[in-house]
C-alpha cells in the first residue's frame, strides 16, 4: 500500500505530514522510526498525522510522533505546518481552524501575509499539570543534575518544558545538560529543555533539546515556554521575538490565564509516497 505524504518545515524543524482524511491507514510507532531515519527513510524530527475530528466542535484531529516512535502531546512548529497543509490540500476552506490534540484544542489562523498564528492556549504552571515534581508552584526551581545545581523554570505548553537562562546560547552545554535534564526524575514524563539568552526586553535567543529528538533547528512550544518563563521572571516583555537556529518566531502572552500566541512561517518542501 502506497501512502502520499508531504515533507514540510517550520524554521528548519522538519516534518513528514500524512493526510489520513482522504487516505486510510493504521500508523504505528515502528513506522515513525522507519520513516524518520535520515539515512534509510524520509528523515524528520516529527511525523504529523491529519485525521478526521472525533468531536463536532473541531475541524481536525492532530497526532504527533517523534522520530524515535514516541507519541507526544503538542508541537508548535508542526501546528503551523498542519495549518498550511490542510489549506494547501483543500481539506478545508477556512482561514481559522480548530484542531484537537492529545493535550487539548488549539486554534490556527492563516494571516494575510502568509504567516500562521497559533493560539496555543494558556500555559500550565502548576507542577502537577506540567508534570514536574515540586511541593508548590514557583517561577523557578533549583534542580540537582550531574553534581551541580541549576535554576530552571518549568512550564507546560501541552508538553513539559524546562527553561534555563544562559549568557550565550552558542556556548551553552545544550547536548550534555539537555540530555541529562530531559530524563531527570523531577520530569516524570521527560521534558524539552530550552537554553534562553536574553538580548533585550523584546528579543531573546534560544536553543532547545527536544524530548525524543535531541537538539532541533526550532521548537515552537519551546519558544512559547521560554517567553512565558522570561516574562514571569521580568526578563522579557510581550511581544517577544525568539531567535532560534532555524529562524525567528513572534510570541505574545498577556500573563497568567491568558493564551500564548505564536506567529511564524510554514514551508512545503516536497511531495512523495511511502510503502506501508
Amino acid at each position: 500500500m502506497l501512502l502520499r505524504f508531504t515533507k514540510m518545515h517550520g524554521l528548519g524543524n522538519d516534518f513528514m505530514v500524512l493526510d489520513l482524511v482522504s487516505q486510510h491507514a493504521h500508523i504505528q510507532p515502528k513506522h515513525a522510526r522507519q520513516w524518520g531515519d535520515r539515512h534509510t527513510g524520509v528523515g524528520f524530527d516529527q511525523l504529523l498525522i491529519v485525521e478526521p475530528p472525533s468531536r463536532p466542535d473541531v475541524d481536525f484531529r492532530y497526532r504527533i510522533f517523534n522520530a524515535d516512535g514516541s507519541e507526544v502531546e503538542q508541537c508548535g512548529n508542526g501546528a503551523r505546518c498542519f495549518a498550511r497543509f490542510v489549506i494547501d490540500k483543500r481539506l478545508t476552506a477556512k482561514k481559522s481552524i480548530r484542531v484537537e490534540t492529545k493535550s487539548g484544542v488549539i486554534e490556527l489562523n492563516l494571516r494575510s501575509d502568509g504567516q500562521i498564528t497559533v493560539d496555543m492556549g494558556a500555559p500550565r504552571l502548576e507542577p502537577a499539570e506540567i508534570p514536574f515534581v515540586a511541593p508548590e508552584a514557583a517561577v523557578s526551581y533549583a534542580v540537582e543534575v550531574g553534581g551541580h545545581t541549576v535554576e530552571l523554570a518549568a512550564v507546560s505548553m501541552g508538553n513539559p518544558h524546562g527553561v534555563l537562562r544562559v549568557d550565550d546560547v552558542d556556548r551553552a552545554p545544550v547536548h550534555e545538560l539537555g540530555a541529562q535534564l530531559e530524563i531527570h526524575p523531577r520530569f516524570p514524563q521527560k521534558a524539552n529543555i530550552g537554553f534562553l539568552q536574553v538580548v533585550d526586553a523584546h528579543h531573546a535567543r534560544l536553543r532547545v533539546w527536544e524530548r525524543g529528538c535531541g537538539e532541533t533547528q526550532a521548537c515552537g512550544t519551546g519558544a512559547c515556554a521560554a517567553a512565558v518563563a522570561g516574562i514571569r521572571q521580568g526578563w522579557l516583555q510581550t511581544p517577544v521575538q525568539i531567535e532560534l537556529p532555524g529562524g525567528k518566531l513572534s510570541i505574545e502572552w498577556a500573563g497568567p490565564g491568558q493564551p500564548v500566541l505564536m506567529t511564524g512561517p510554514a514551508v512545503r518542501v516536497f511531495e512523495g509516497q511511502v510503502r506501508l
